[in-house]
This record gives structure tokens, C-alpha cells and sequence, in this order.
């Protein structure tokens, strides 16, 4: 999973992505600090892990992950070509999701590149290239279309969504505010539109407002409603702290401060919500281990993660709960007893926290 940490210059985007990644990207006080992409990997927290290797006493522990890509500043015009906006505009296509980070503290010390503190002006602006953008890609395909219609009357449907999409993004508004039906859907994902990508925004506060956040997250708060997207609070300058600290010591950090959960957690979880993910575990002394899929995913498709044979030749899957398997310590043999150890088939839907072991034919 690729997601791209975007926003203006100076609000926060590097520091943000260092604490997160640890992975020691340049952040400065000057536009265009970041040119090409810094990648981090993150390995995405998950308690049920740890309790599932002590209980195995497992060799081996191995997280899910996450990729950050800390993408350049943007400027008014970057559809143009302004600033650093093609780059940006390209590598912002290669993500699954944005991370658009809005700047929601005041610093005199750091500048911002408009000059004053206004995050639903700071939205608009890249909202508003990636709609530019979109808006040139569509009006190609909509002439490209409309040219081959004249031969294949089946891409009239086609047409009209074209230009729904077309007048949707003239009227200022981002793709990913339509409402589509499930077929409509997957022919704006195959056209891989900006605007239509899934969207967190980030408001980062203060250390003072970690806790509650602050008007101008309730502004990003609200904007982000208004299109379906989801919004979380974080402060960069305390998620560069902690990312120093030990677990243990992470905790009594937060605690201090009165905020219940890290930046890292909050965005974790917001980006499997936005995607639609969640995971499932395999477990034993060998290795514990989670695996990522998306919500609505078969058992079947679901072994096809470890492996394709798994897929090819499945069986069934012997499944139990998270909270069932840590119930009886980790004894299958207990669980069959409970009747919590089930034989799940082919039509099964994988749920977040099953524990699978599959069976499959070589």
C-alpha cells in the first residue's frame, strides 16, 4: 500500500514523514526542500502480535507495511508546470491514496509560503491543480471518445460519464465527490484522475492543541466531511519526539500530554478505513505474522496472499477469532471442544483478527 504525503511548502510534510518513518528526510524552512519523493517504510502496529508471539513463543514476527512517500511542495499554477507541479502532479498518480497535510499552526519562525495561516485557502489550492490537471486528461478522452462512438455506439454510456465527470471538476468540485453506482466506479478508477484518489487530511496543530485540536482543524474537519473524506489531528513536533522513544516510554509520553494514541496510530488506522483493509493473522512457533487485504476478500484469495498454490489448490481454512484463540491460550485442541476452531469453504469472508491456518492441495 502506497501513500503519498503531500501539501503546501512549510506545513509540515518532512517533519511529519521523518517521525513517521524515522527515515531521515531533509526538512528545511524554504519551498521545494523535497524534489523527488523520500519513501519510508512503516511497519503498521498491531498489538495482537505481540500477544500472539509470546503465546507461541514465536521465532519469528512479522508486521504488515505501509509505504509513505513524502512528495514535493506545491505552488499555485503546478498544472501549468509551476514550481516543481509536474513532478509532483506524476508522482502523486503513482500513490493509492493522498495524505494532504494542512498547516493548522501559527509560527512566526516559519514561514508560509501564502503568507498567512488558512487552511480551507491552502486546500483549495491543491485541490485545485489536481481538478486542472484532471480536467485536461478528461477533455482528451472525452474528444478520443467521442471519436470512436461514431463507430462503436456502445461507448455512449462511456460518453456520458465523461462528461458528468467533466462538468463535476468545472464546477471546482473533486472527482471523488460523485456519486456513482458500482460499474460507474470502476471506470473512474481505470482512469486514474487526482481528485478521484481517496483522500486523508491531516491537520497539523501545536503541541498545545495536540489533544483537541484547534479552530482551524475544525475547518478541515468540516471541509473533509463535506466530501466524504476523513480528517485527523496530529502534531509533527510531538511525533518527532516519540519516534525517539521506546514503546513503554511512548506511552507515558502521550499520557502526559493527554492524547490517547500516536499521529502513526491515528494515520494507520484512518488509512485501512479509507482503503477499505483490514488483516488477518497466521500464528504458530515458527512465526506469527499479519496479512493485508481488502475488506470483502474470500478465503481463497485471502491464502493466495502467503502464497498462489494456496489459492490454486485450496481445501478450506481452519479458522478462529483473535480474542477466542488468546481465550484458550493458544490450545486448538481446547478451541475444537469450544466449537470456536472452524472449517470455513470457499465462499468464506475473510473478518479483521480471523487467526486462518489453510489447507490446500500441491
Amino acid at each position: 500500500m502506497k501513500l503519498g504525503i503531500v501539501g503546501l511548502p512549510n506545513v509540515g510534510k518532512s517533519t511529519l514523514f521523518n517521525a513517521i518513518t524515522k527515515a531521515g528526510a531533509e526538512a528545511a524552512n524554504y519551498p521545494f526542500c523535497t524534489i523527488e519523493p523520500n519513501v519510508g517504510v512503516v511497519t503498521v502496529p498491531d498489538e495482537r502480535l505481540k500477544v500472539l508471539t509470546d503465546l507461541y513463543h514465536a521465532k519469528k514476527t512479522i508486521y504488515t507495511t505501509i509505504e509513505f512517500y513524502d512528495i514535493a511542495g506545491l505552488v499555485k499554477g503546478a498544472s501549468k508546470g509551476e514550481g516543481l507541479g509536474n513532478k509532483f502532479l506524476g508522482h502523486i498518480r503513482e500513490v493509492a491514496a493522498i495524505v494532504h497535510v494542512v498547516r493548522c499552526f501559527e509560527d512566526e519562525n516559519v514561514v508560509h509560503v501564502d503568507g498567512r495561516i488558512d487552511p480551507l485557502s491552502d486546500i483549495e489550492t491543491i485541490n485545485t491543480e489536481l481538478i486542472l490537471s484532471d480536467m485536461e486528461m478528461i477533455e482528451r478522452a472525452i474528444a478520443r471518445t467521442s471519436k470512436n462512438a461514431k463507430g462503436d455506439k456502445t461507448l455512449k454510456k462511456d460518453l456520458e460519464l465523461l462528461n458528468r465527470i467533466s462538468e463535476t471538476l468545472a464546477e471546482g468540485l473533486s472527482a471523488r465527490t460523485m456519486e456513482l453506482d458500482e460499474e460507474e466506479r470502476a471506470f473512474v478508477e481505470s482512469l486514474n484522475l487526482l481528485s478521484f484518489k481517496p483522500i486523508i487530511y491531516v491537520a497539523n496543530v501545536s503541541e498545545d492543541d495536540a489533544a483537541e485540536g484547534n479552530e482551524y482543524s475544525a475547518q478541515v474537519a468540516e471541509f473533509a466531511a463535506t466530501e466524504g473524506s476523513q480528517a485527523i489531528v496530529i502534531c509533527a513536533g510531538i511525533e518527532s519526539e516519540i519516534a525517539e522513544l521506546e514503546d513503554d516510554e511512548k506511552k507515558a509520553f502521550l499520557d502526559d500530554l493527554g492524547i490517547e494514541e500516536s499521529g502513526l496510530d491515528k494515520l494507520v488506522k484512518a488509512s485501512y478505513a479509507l482503503l477499505n483493509l483490514i488483516s488477518y493473522l497466521t500464528a504458530g512457533e515458527p512465526e506469527v505474522r499479519a496479512w493485508t487485504i481488502t475488506r470483502g476478500t474470500k478465503a481463497p484469495q485471502a491464502a493466495g496472499k502467503i502464497h498462489t498454490d494456496f489459492e490454486r489448490g485450496f481445501i478450506r481454512a481452519e479458522t478462529i477469532t483473535y480474542d477466542q484463540l488468546v481465550e484458550c491460550g493458544g490450545n486448538l485442541g481446547t478451541a475444537r471442544e469450544k466449537g470456536w476452531l472452524r472449517s470455513e469453504g470457499k465462499d468464506y469472508v475473510v473478518q479483521d483478527g480471523d487467526v486462518m491456518h489453510f489447507l490446500f492441495n500441491v
